[in-house]
């Protein structure tokens, strides 16, 4: 891949600070000179650093350090040897993405420290200043006696300066799945989401949230916490303390081990960061996670191309059909009733997608339930063994599925169901990876649904991390992308490893058909944009045009139409489904829309938006020129003016507006939707109604 290299300089030297009697506090500050670190040392040795954005502080003094089950406490009795500081400014291009090229600017200080008193470890703290924020990570180094440190907590501190309005998710160790909160940072009460009846897992052991958790302080900046470049090591969740308005690490750990992380020296730590902004858009267009993880490692990976696919899924959710041969599903997971249903996964059926998707230039299609296991796994505590990722149930021929798919110019995506059976998956990885490339099959959706066995161990724990990584690792022999649900949060690994392509992590549409508390609100994806999507790519199967869900009276989707549409801009991913049935797509001129929009970018732009209540996105597609611009509300009606002034000069373009009709309501007239033709060029500013639970989706084709 070609890297475009603007400068890189060491732009202070070596400060020997404490070394030479000197300060114990050292600063560095963002380029352009609004963020700002100061990395302190206390009276005591103890470490603590501070954040300052506009010159004013937005993170308090705040601690560094761990704990350990094989070593005594690192937090305190240390000095500065010295302090590296040097500035960076590269331009790198994604082989896929939000957009082609990305500036990675920064400035850097390396804090160099050791302690006073026995053992004398040493480490460094790396931060990172950007315009957009900042990240910090840890370095072990190597240490007399000691090969290996196993560690117990870490326990860096996120010290806030007032009550934030915050949107948070529970700190749960096993899933991601939670509706989104919103309240005051002090009103935070994770411990009462525990058991959630349509969570297949959940373990939350104290009052915690996982990251991103975004934040608005009351003057209106905007602050959201992650982590980067997460590999082996355990997951962050960040427990919070209402009362001292703080955050402290909250490791992920396993029942069948003291330590959270155990880890050879030397090494490094994921990075911790902290986006920041001086408005919710920012934080949507802000690149900080990505630039923290390392280049590519792979190189070529035009083996996968971005596309869009249509699914046997959506039928399974509804009731349609089930994704197991003898054909019964669960009607009622509490009682253990079983229905008599049709199998999905057939030849037949999937040659009816493979049409569909030919006719209407959709390049993917996935077959979940083509594999034998799917009969025996639900309700069973033992999973290990069930599922096999090779075998196809007696209907579903695979090759000739395959084969079909390549005569119409469709790709079938391969679906590997673990039943949360990692042991299992990891024993016939390289031979299900290999029929794969025998097939020509290079993109895989896994899953990893209930509970982890061996038990004890948490989806977010470091077996767990490594299990995921080392599976997305491995794929890249056999050119295989990964899209993993119920994964390990996205902390922008992509970047080095860009066959791992989206991930779910969220509730999903899924929960829009089977969930017991009325399905995802109409503010869903408008928290979702400034929380979970600045993690990275969200496989979130948008489009569904059957609202009401016939085949399921108790549910619905909680949106309009238009706001279906708008998803597909909205929500990035380098894969996006087109999840409804054949059936319900056809004929209907609002398909039109998912027939042109893009899946792969040469830029996006957030034009306006605040979390929780509404998004406008616009997003130029790669290699055409053309654009598509999405936007989507919450539960109340709202008129956005859309500005442009983002298209290039000169050139006119044939716009297609996807928009709420008069009597639009998420609830009450979801499918009243109002298409119009009309041409717009730079400058063009228009006014736009968005329903309650509406959007609007607008492609701009070039003429």
């Amino acid at each position: 891949m070609k890297k475009y290299l603007t400068s890189s300089l060491l732009f202070a030297g070596i400060l020997m600070l404490s070394a030479c009697g000197g300060s114990t506090q050292s600063t560095v500050s963002s380029p352009d000179g609004k963020t700002a670190i100061l990395f302190n040392l206390s009276e005591d040795g103890s470490a603590t650093y501070s954040v300052t954005f506009l010159s004013k502080e937005i993170i308090k003094p705040s601690a560094l350090g761990f704990s350990f089950t094989n070593q005594p406490e690192l937090s305190g009795s240390l000095k500065i040897n010295e302090v590296k500081q040097s500035s960076t400014n590269e331009t790198w291009e994604m082989p896929w993405g939000e957009q082609r090229l990305v500036k990675n600017e920064y400035k850097e200080m390396v804090v160099s420290l050791e302690e006073t008193a026995t053992p004398n470890r040493k480490f460094n703290v790396y931060f990172r200043v950007y315009n957009d924020g900042i990240g910090f990570r840890y370095e072990f180094l190597e240490q007399a006696g000691v090969d290996t440190v196993f560690i117990k907590e870490e326990l860096t501190e996120f010290n806030l300066t007032s009550d934030h309005t915050t949107w948070w998710l529970p700190g749960d160790w096993d899933s991601s799945e939670h509706l989104n909160n919103t309240s005051p940072f002090s009103k935070i009460n994770a411990t009462s989401k525990r058991n959630h009846p349509s969570l297949a897992a959940t373990y939350i052991p104290v009052n915690g949230v996982l990251t991103p958790v975004t934040m608005r302080t009351a003057d209106g900046i905007h602050l959201s916490f992650h982590e980067a470049a997460l590999i082996d090591f355990a997951e962050m969740t960040l427990q919070v303390d209402t009362a001292s308005l703080s955050m402290k690490s909250n490791l992920v750990g396993s029942a069948r081990t003291e330590h959270k992380t155990k880890r050879a020296l030397p090494f490094v730590t994921p990075w911790r960061t902290i986006q920041i902004s001086e408005n919710a858009a920012g934080l949507i267009d802000s690149r900080l996670v990505l630039n923290l993880n390392e280049p590519n490692k792979i190189g070529d990976v035009s083996w996968f191309t971005p596309m869009k696919y249509v699914g046997i899924w959506w039928e399974m959710h509804i009731g349609v059909s089930t994704w197991d041969y003898e054909a019964t599903q669960f009607a009622g997971v509490e009682k253990g009733e079983k229905v008599k249903a049709k199998h999905g996964a057939t030849t037949e059926n999937a040659k009816r997608y493979i049409d569909f998707a030919s006719k209407n230039g959709i390049k993917g299609l996935l077959v979940e339930g083509w594999n034998t296991g799917w009969d025996r796994w639900i309700g069973f505590e033992d999973r290990e063994g069930v599922f096999d990722f090779v075998t196809p149930y007696p209907d579903y021929d695979l090759k000739e599925v395959v084969r079909y798919g390549k005569e119409k110019g469709v790709e079938v995506i391969m679906h590997h169901e673990t039943s949360a059976a990692p042991r299992t998956y990891e024993q016939q990885l390289d031979t299900a990876y290999n029929l794969m490339q025998l097939l020509g099959i290079h993109s895989v959706k896994s899953g990893y649904v209930g509970p982890i066995i061996p038990k004890g161990e948490y989806h977010g724990s470091q077996w767990m991390i490594n299990h995921y990584n080392n599976a997305a690792i491995k794929a890249i022999d056999y050119q295989v992308a990964v899209n993993a649900h119920e994964p390990i949060k996205d902390t922008g690994l992509r970047r080095t490893y860009p066959n791992i392509i989206s991930r779910e992590g969220l509730r999903g549409q899924e929960f829009n058909a089977w969930s017991v508390d009325g399905g995802n609100p109409p503010e869903h994806i408008a928290i979702v944009a400034f929380t979970r999507m600045l993690s990275g790519p969200i496989d979130f199967t948008p489009g569904v045009f059957e609202l009401s869900l016939k085949t399921k009276p108790n549910n619905q989707i909680n949106t309009t139409l238009a706001h279906q549409l708008a998803l597909f801009v909205v929500i990035y991913s380098p894969i996006q489904m087109a999840c409804d049935l054949p059936e319900n797509y056809e004929g209907h001129p609002a398909f039109q829309f998912i027939r042109d929009v893009g899946v792969d970018w040469e830029q996006s732009k957030t034009l306006a938006g605040e979390v929780g209540d509404y998004v406008v996105i616009a997003r130029e597609e790669r290699n055409t020129g053309n654009w598509f611009v999405g936007a989507v509300t919450d539960e109340n009606a709202r008129e956005i003016t859309i500005d442009f002034d983002f298209l290039p000069e000169g050139k006119n373009f044939q716009a297609a507006i996807y928009s709420d009709g008069a009597n639009a309501h998420w609830k009450e007239n979801a499918q009243d939707i109002q298409l119009a033709q009309t041409e717009i060029k730079k400058g063009d500013k228009r006014t736009f109604k968005l329903a309650a639970g509406g959007g609007l989706a607008i492609s701009l084709l070039k003429k």
